[in-house]
Order: C-alpha cells, then structure tokens, then sequence
C-alpha cells in the first residue's frame, strides 16, 4: 500500500480575528475577499503569495499611512 504525502502549507494566514466585510465584500482584518477567504485552505502556497499580495495592496487603498 502507497501512502501519499503531501507537503503542508508554509504560508500562513493573515487573519487577525477582526471578520468584517464590507460592503465590496472586502475583510476589514485581513483585506481579503469572501472568496478569497473561503478558498485558501485549498490554495497552493504560490497561490497564497498572491492572495497576500492582493490583500496588501488592497489595504493602501484610502490609507494615507500606507506606503506607496
């Protein structure tokens, strides 16, 4: 019998416990999407490096402390 193995995820979540969306349906914690949100257990880790990316550009947006 084979086992599969399969390589757990390196990149972690950015969630910070403050689960708001907006009203773009944008979380006011971590700056991702609801569906960006719901897919990420399934997302591969380059995947997940561009959610991040998304997510970080997204929280600039109307932040004048933002660098930019």
């Amino acid at each position: 019998m084979t086992e599969s193995k399969t390589t757990p995820a390196l990149v972690a979540s950015p969630c910070v416990s403050i689960c708001v969306l907006d009203d773009k349906d944008i979380c006011r914690g971590c700056y991702r999407s609801g569906d960006e949100i719901r897919n990420w257990l399934m997302a591969s880790d380059p995947e997940r490096v561009q959610l991040l990316a998304n997510a970080r550009e997204r929280s600039k947006e109307g932040n004048p402390f933002a660098a930019g």
